[in-house]
């Protein structure tokens, strides 16, 4: 079984493009990434691509070859849907691909076009990635789902709605910080504790600035075998050590408690397992905050905090870009923007950048040697994890 390394990484900026398509921005993606990592686009072997709701935003299904030709590839190319952890698993099965054997040049990524949807329109498509029998029927968003996951934790925790606010919060502003110096961010302004506590009410607990925006962008992932990187001379020097995936039942109501997330749970062991590391040994973390509740809910997953201990852990500033652990320095979702297709792919793109140095919030972690993203679908049905480390 081979190494896998990330040889280039390709990025949109996050935001608002009315005048563009899912293709042109995928193609834009996918050859910075070939330019980032100086390999010929002949030598790609295999695309996989994440989107999510292309059939219903651009009319557009079967993506796959359309991406192909956009980005100039001609290889097998496969579309992968998780909800929005599409381009997580696309970039896992390409690590799965390259260690195999099969492959050693594999394009990993997504893409999503989601603006040229009003809100109504953009919450009702993002709404299929939740039970349709029993949610959707009923009247559940997304905000909805993750407003009684952060009650639920509270009632849990014995949390006082004020004090969850409040830290929520603290979620919120900590990731506006980051996005700030970050030139792919949609959001690149600083938020307050105060404003973040005074915005609208949209499903409480939680306000306006506790969640996500609606964002177009894509993201691109240039992985190659080690034999390859050495034979090729290709400068590659962050390596995908550990990969996981994991499950849930679909419905909040089917699932055993809502203030854990399971599938986080299993997909981090299996990823920390195949690396050979434990939660002590990560330095930094790049996790699905689509809510800010669902940031807490991955440090824990990810066995950064204790179950409970999560919450506090942006007011106390530990995880802040000068904290113990950062959490999110690419701004999140919260601020970087949620591409729902492209974001697991833009997580491992962030990560490899913050890892090489070449990022500008790098400082805050110029020692680190160990990153791992996590990358969720809906409530968490799903879940994908990835460790990334420094290579020898």
């Amino acid at each position: 079984m081979t190494g896998v390394r990330v040889a280039g990484v390709g990025l949109t900026h996050f935001g608002s493009h009315p005048e563009r398509t899912g293709r042109d921005l995928f193609a834009e993606a996918a050859l910075n990434a070939r330019a980032d990592a100086g390999v010929p686009l002949d030598d790609v072997e295999k695309l996989n691509v994440g989107n999510f709701a292309g059939s219903l935003s651009e009319g557009q299904g079967h993506m796959a070859p359309l991406l192909a030709e956009a980005a100039g590839l001609d290889c097998p190319a496969t579309r992968y849907e998780e909800a929005c952890a599409s381009a997580g698993v696309a970039v896992r099965e390409a690590v799965r691909t390259v260690r195999s054997g099969e492959a050693d040049v594999v394009l990993a990524g997504g893409v999503e076009r989601m603006t040229n949807q009003d809100t109504a329109e953009a919450t009702e498509a993002l709404a299929i990635a939740a039970d349709e029998l029993f949610e959707v029927r009923a009247g559940v968003t997304f905000p909805a789902a993750y407003a009684l996951m952060a009650t639920a934790y509270g009632e849990a925790f014995g949390v006082d709605e004020d004090e969850l606010k409040t830290d929520l919060a603290n979620v919120a502003s900590k990731n506006h910080d980051n996005a700030i110096p970050n030139e792919y961010a949609q959001y690149q302004r600083e938020l307050s504790e105060q404003e973040a506590l005074d915005a609208p009410p949209v499903a409480e607990p939680l306000g306006l600035f506790d969640c996500c925006p609606i964002t177009d962008g894509a993201s691109a992932i240039l992985l190659v075998s080690e034999e390859y990187a050495a034979e090729h001379d290709v400068s590659a020097d962050v390596a995908v050590v550990g990969t996981g995936q994991g499950t849930d039942r679909m419905a909040l109501q089917d699932r055993d408690h809502l203030a854990r997330t399971p599938a986080a749970d299993d997909a981090a062991a299996m990823a920390y397992g195949e690396a050979g590391i434990d939660a002590d040994d990560v330095d930094f973390a790049e996790v699905h905050d689509c809510f800010a509740i669902a940031e807490v809910l991955a440090i824990e997953s990810l066995g950064l905090y204790e179950p409970g201990e999560g919450l506090g852990a942006a007011r106390r500033g530990e995880t802040r870009a000068d904290g113990e652990t950062p959490v999110n320095l690419s701004g999140g979702l919260k601020a970087k923007g949620h591409p729902v297709g492209a974001t697991g792919g833009s997580q491992i793109a962030e990560m490899t950048r913050l890892l090489r140095g070449d990022h500008p919030n790098s400082d805050a972690v110029e020692d680190a040697e160990v990153g791992v993203t996590h990358n969720a679908g809906g409530t968490v049905a799903s879940a994908v994890v990835h460790v990334l480390e420094v290579a020898e």
